[in-house]
């Protein structure tokens, strides 16, 4: 029993890591409609960031969110109105997304694999290998801080959207792109300041993913495919079910390791993303598709 609380715990330390890395792909989809198969590059990328800011300069992984979410906001910004922006209202608008975000994929993936070579990395502050002792449980420091500070900033995304007039208004649009649009929200800008938003919070995990798990450019196309379990599993565009979903793959996934070992920890995601799919399509807290 006492084995089985422990595998728990060490999966719900990573759940809310793995709600803050989908947070961002389940807000854009959910305003623009965009499948951004290029925001796991965009988490690499931040990842590196925050690797080489610890490296040279000693600043903690955890603190360099500060310079990092900054970045990948005008980053992501950039990237909306250069690439998406004039195919907003075109009717293959899904299909072009699609593709413009899997090319903006190989594209991070390039230029990182050539500034930073595709050796792995990862960081090492004290706390990525130490672990508070509570009776006969572990909690390892990493995790515990990490999942904690992704809950920070998810309830911070929360109460952005909820309370402000500009968050009110990217969750009109998530409601309804077009009478947004006609009670005078400027949908444009909306979409250029979601993606913007949705690329920091790419740009936080990233940093606190650069202490808990090895990476190197190409790791991307693991993270996208776990991160689309998520969303489809808690419903696409629903910040709720992303967190719902995170907490449920991550505790899942953890048994998975600790019962027939780190191989088929991954297929949790892919498994439950094929389920979901059969049963429940608009997933758990999504809604069902209108003609």
């Amino acid at each position: 029993m006492i084995d089985q609380l422990q595998v728990v715990i060490l999966g719900a330390t990573l759940g809310g890591v793995y709600a803050l890395m989908a947070a961002g792909l389940t807000l854009i989809f959910g305003v623009m409609r965009i499948v951004n198969i290029a925001h796991a590059a965009f988490i690499v990328l931040a990842a590196y960031l925050s690797f080489w800011a610890f490296t040279l300069y000693h600043i903690d992984p955890i603190a360099s969110i500060a310079i990092v979410m900054p970045i990948l906001f005008g980053l992501g910004a950039a990237a909306y109105r250069l690439l998406f922006a004039r195919i907003a209202d075109s009717r293959r608008h899904s299909e072009m997304t699609v593709l413009l975000t899997f090319a903006l994929a190989l594209v991070i993936e390039g230029v990182t694999g050539f500034l930073f070579t595709g050796v792995f990395r990862t960081t090492t502050p004290d706390y990525a290998s130490d672990s508070f002792e509570l009776g006969p449980f572990y909690v390892p420091k990493g995790q515990l801080y990490a999942t904690a500070l992704s809950l920070v900033l998810l309830g911070a995304l929360l109460g952005f959207l909820r309370l402000t007039r500009t968050g009110r208004a990217i969750r009109a649009t998530m409601q309804n792109r077009a009478a947004a649009q006609l009670v005078g929200v400027n949908v444009r800008r909306i979409s250029t300041l979601t993606f913007g938003i949705g690329t920091a919070l790419a740009g936080a995990s990233g940093a606190l993913l650069s202490f808990l798990f090895p990476f190197f450019p190409a790791k991307h196309w693991q993270w996208i495919a776990s991160l689309l379990a998520l969303i489809v599993l808690g419903g696409m565009g629903s910040l709720l079910g992303t967190f719902v979903g995170a907490m449920l793959l991550s505790i899942a996934s953890a048994v998975v390791n600790d019962r027939y070992g780190p191989t088929w920890s991954p297929a949790t995601f892919f498994l439950a993303l094929f389920v979901i799919l059969l049963v429940r399509p608009h997933g758990l807290f999504g809604k069902k598709a209108e003609l």
